[in-house]
């Protein structure tokens, strides 16, 4: 079936259908560098990531060009450079490549372009005096402002009136406003903040008009496919279709805009005021990143999701569980597969589940079907349908971004060669027990496993094992 996404400009589901399959756009707002990100800042990259896969597996990767942008002048970033008593350039490079290694770390792939916005001043200027020259801004005593009133489709894609969303956001009042929602595109930098030229005094970009200068600058108008989260909607991504259609006469700026739901701790929201933020670096070292994924992929993108601690448990269940069939799967040669029909349907409903608004929960069940089919290849020592039934689950994993370890190092992560040794040889010693029907024997080694946090899963094949997760 074709791609098909929910689309919040126009309310409803459409099929993907891109402005030239030869060169498909996709744009997704990325990270402003000052700190550490949080598990809620993961959520955007590893949906748009699963879209980026369709993408490239739909129109081939070298046609597919995936921006994100790297947000590196901010008040906050001002701030922490100011603390620290170093410069901002640190700061952004610090972080940046922090937020770089988490995102590896759960398995998002590399976008095309990272533009920044410190290189892309010219772009965001010349914009700027676009958007003038067109009536739709002006300069008020060192500032440019956006005139909201000069854009009758203001407010369109949050559905929301002029006086719902002047009284639902925090709108800066100043006497050089003509209108109380109008938004800054230019502004006067502060003393010791970082300044660029322009026709209207030095100073730095307003945050929205970065993202659609840089759009224009490294995708070009229309943009297929817009992303981010739902928390964006307005006011940035409200701002910024103003801005970029506003800068051309009206003309088409997304095709397609996708919003993700908010990741909310338990019940609550996260928010540093509730001491409840959970940053993905320090998440990292607790949980493999696979698992981390997993349950950031557990909900449907647009629904909003709870990360407890329930959650990571079941996802590293859901992907102990298809380890360990690869791993009974594994000690079979392979050899010239056939066509498995359980197996090319459930990979089809898989395939299906994506292309649905990227279904990522019926996903992940079709995914534990195609286990279960290998499952039973192995439990009938049927070679070529294990061989076939494996090819298709990891084709699965590779769209949703999981099952990329070997069996053997996904249980054994982060284990020392002496703990190794010392566990497989109680393993060995156990599986001799058993054979010989030495049941007590059997049962004492057990209990020493247990004792040393290890966790043994008896399968057709053998037994596989893993320390337990630690809180």
């Amino acid at each position: 079936m074709p791609l098909a996404v929910y689309d919040t400009l126009k309310r409803e589901k459409r099929v993907f259908e891109p402005q030239d399959p030869a060169r498909v756009t996709l744009y997704v707002c990325g990270p402003t560098v000052y700190d550490y990100a949080h598990i809620g800042n993961a959520r955007p990259p590893a949906v748009f990531d699963v879209l980026f896969r369709l993408l490239r597996r739909d129109y081939g990767a070298d046609h597919v060009i995936y921006a994100r942008n790297v947000t590196d002048v901010d008040d906050k970033i001002n701030k922490k450079a100011h603390d620290e008593g170093v410069p901002i350039g640190e700061i952004t490079a610090r972080y940046e490549k922090i937020y770089l290694e988490d995102m590896a770390a759960i398995g998002v792939t590399p976008p095309t372009l990272a533009p920044h916005v410190t290189d892309h001043m010219d772009a965001i200027v010349a914009q700027i005096g676009d958007i003038m020259e067109r009536g739709h801004a002006y300069a008020a005593e060192g500032h440019v402002l956006f005139d909201v009133d000069s854009y009758a489709e203001y407010g369109k894609l949050s559905g929301r009136s002029l006086d719902d969303m002047i009284a639902g956001a925090r709108v800066e009042v100043a006497p050089y406003k003509k209108n109380p929602a109008d938004f800054v595109l230019w502004k006067p930098s502060k003393e010791n903040e970082p300044s660029w030229p322009s026709p209207w005094g030095d100073g730095r970009p307003g945050w929205h008009i970065e993202c659609s200068a840089m759009i224009e600058a490294v995708l070009g108008m229309p943009i297929d496919i817009h992303g981010g989260g739902q928390d964006l909607i307005f006011p940035h991504h409200e701002n910024e279709l103003a801005q970029g259609r506003c800068a051309h006469g009206g003309a088409e700026y997304a095709r397609y805009w996708m919003h993700n739901g908010f990741l909310n701790m338990g019940d609550e929201k996260m928010s540093k005021s509730l001491g409840n933020v959970a940053k993905i670096h320090d998440l990292i070292a607790l949980h493999p990143g696979e698992v981390l994924r997993w349950a950031l992929l557990s909900a449907h993108y647009r629904a909003p999701l709870a990360w407890t601690p329930d959650l990571l448990d079941q996802s590293r269940a859901s992907l102990d569980r298809l380890y360990r069939v690869l791993a009974d799967a594994r000690i079979f040669e392979s050899v010239a597969g056939v066509a498995h029909a359980k197996a090319d349907q459930a990979f089809a409903d898989f395939e299906a589940a994506l292309e649905d608004d990227l279904n990522t929960p019926l996903a992940m069940a079709r995914m534990f079907q195609l286990g279960d089919h290998l499952r039973g290849a192995v439990m009938a020592r049927d070679l070529s349908d294990i061989t076939y039934c494996r090819d298709r689950l990891l084709a699965a994993g590779e769209l949703l971004g999981v099952l990329r370890l070997d069996p053997e190092a996904w249980f054994t992560a982060g284990v020392d060669e002496g703990e190794k040794a010392k566990v497989d040889a109680l393993i060995e010693a156990r599986t001799a027990a058993r054979a010989a029907k030495n049941w007590a024997e059997a049962d004492r080694i057990r209990d020493e496993l247990n004792a040393l946090n290890v966790e043994v899963m008896d399968g057709p094949t053998g037994a596989t094992w893993r320390f337990k997760s630690q809180a």
